[in-house]
């Protein structure tokens, strides 16, 4: 599993785009936890 930050590095892109395709529906986190963390993989 990856945080919003560990992917974006991957991906080479900002936080702030994953959490975008999160919005629109693009990319959507596999579970988010308690904290309201997004989680990916």
């Amino acid at each position: 599993m990856f945080t919003v930050k560990q992917l974006s590095k991957l991906a080479g892109v900002t936080p702030r785009t994953l959490h975008h395709y999160d919005a629109i529906g693009l990319l959507k986190p596999s579970r988010v936890g308690d904290n309201g963390y997004r989680y990916y993989g």
